[in-house]
């Protein structure tokens, strides 16, 4: 493999079929046997895609082995399998070969080489920090609250806070986190872990690095925070306007209740998969505005899917500049490059591609709408892992198509098709200009 994105993609094709085959031992079902092929893949690829689909009962289905296979998996999704792999090179042998800091850096997003070994060693320390946090007040929030023994509420506050913070949505209960969608001391901690991981991990470091030096903050953690503040707030007011008086979701609730249920819901679509309301009764308004948080997605090198804030954010300011008749996309100071521009452009329209025709698959070998359909790709695609209860009942060869748009989805397009160049084309000439007729 001569590319690294290559490496790259080989290295989660490779977590994918180990979690298939522990999750298909008899000793990770809570039943007799193992699970079956099917069951096996489509839950390994959504814990290693870090997305939270499921086709069986994940608190049911899974014996304790099981969650445990699970965890981790979603723990080493979440890192990424390179930065995984290069964090036990440098604890068996405290150092890292130039093919190994080049696959990192590809992985990572991380723009030289010389500080790989920094950035992920600073990957693995503030997941584990914030999953930690995290972790202790939901246990003390199970234990207290709802009197669970401590190895139990334990457990539950660490399962979650890894969920969260990978952005995977996986739960340990049936419902997700509908018991609990009046406690502000479950969503709360869950959706401000699903928001830390969302914003990438260059952006966490950059921020606590400069954290009294804003003006001095690079123009991507500028984006990724600014365009993660707007959409987080915009998706929250959205929800809570369309579902406020719907008597399936968050009309029973009181104001306090809906404002809470609203936040959480607002945020979830983020790429995190809980939930604390039934998807099933939203209004079909409120899966509209969520496919398209979805779609977009958290900010790059993070935890997160979709096409990332940062790609949506470059593709708006250009088009700002072009009504504006300027030459150059210029933002915060700073002129973005044709190449960048090109780069976004390729990301978005190979993901409406991608959505676009999964969708129309969907439309045609099953019996659901537009509505369910879309919804149910664009959480696949964006490894959200939302889903309105339809995804076990779907034909074999949709839920298949579901791995497919979860694997893709985790990798970006643009990283899986250039794992399978397997050379650069250099042209030594350019061509004479000519401009067709736009519009």
């Amino acid at each position: 493999m001569r590319h690294p994105a290559q490496v790259v993609v080989a290295g989660f094709a490779a977590a994918v079929a180990v979690g298939t085959g522990l999750l298909m031992l008899p000793a990770a079902t809570a039943g007799p046997g193992g699970a079956g092929l099917l069951e096996a893949l489509f839950t390994a690829t959504s814990t290693v895609c870090v997305t939270g689909l499921v086709v069986v009962d994940t608190a049911s289905y899974w014996s304790g082995f099981g969650h445990v296979v699970i965890l981790g998996l979603v723990q080493v999704g979440g890192f990424g399998i390179m930065t995984s792999a290069s964090v036990l090179v440098l604890l068996v042998s405290h150092r890292m070969g130039l093919r190994a800091r080049m696959t990192a850096a590809t992985e990572t997003r991380s723009p030289g080489l010389g500080d790989i070994r920094a950035v992920v060693t600073g990957v693995v320390k503030a997941a584990l920090a914030v999953e930690a946090v995290t972790a202790l007040v939901l246990t003390l929030r199970f234990a207290a609250g709802y009197h669970e023994p401590w190895p139990r509420a334990v457990w539950l506050g660490v399962f979650h806070g890894v969920s969260a913070f990978n952005n995977a949505g996986f739960a340990l209960y049936s419902d997700s986190l509908m018991s609990f969608v009046t406690d502000p001391w479950i969503c709360v901690p869950i959706a401000l872990a699903i928001i830390a991981g969302g914003l990438g991990f260059p952006v966490l470091f950059e921020v606590r690095r400069r954290f009294r030096a804003p003006r001095a903050w690079s123009v991507h953690t500028r984006i990724a925070l600014c365009g993660t503040g707007l959409f987080l707030v915009g998706g929250c007011a959205f929800v809570t306007a369309v579902e406020w008086s719907n008597p399936a979701t968050l009309g029973p609730l009181d104001a306090s209740g809906k404002l809470l249920a609203g936040f959480f819901q607002g945020a979830t679509p983020r790429t995190a998969g809980f939930s604390s309301v039934d998807l099933a009764a939203l209004h079909p308004v409120s899966l509209l505005g969520m496919d398209v948080l979805m779609f977009v997605g958290g900010s790059s090198a993070g935890t997160a899917g979709g096409i990332k804030v940062t790609t949506f954010a470059v593709l708006f300011f250009a088009l700002y500049t072009e009504i504006r008749g300027e030459s150059s996309v210029n933002v915060f100071g700073r002129r973005l490059s044709a190449p960048l521009l090109r780069q976004a452009l390729t990301v978005a329209l190979l993901s409406v591609a991608a959505v676009v025709l999964s969708t129309v698959v969907f439309m045609l070998f099953s019996e659901h709408g537009l509505d369910r359909s879309q919804f149910e790709v664009v959480s696949a695609f964006s490894t959200t892992g939302m889903s309105t209860g339809i995804t076990a009942r779907l034909p074999v060869g949709l839920q298949l198509l579901l791995v497919a748009l979860m694997f893709v989805g985790r990798l970006g397009p643009v990283t899986v098709a250039s794992a399978l160049a397997l050379r650069h084309r250099v042209r030594l000439y350019d061509l004479p200009e000519e401009r067709p007729v736009i519009g």
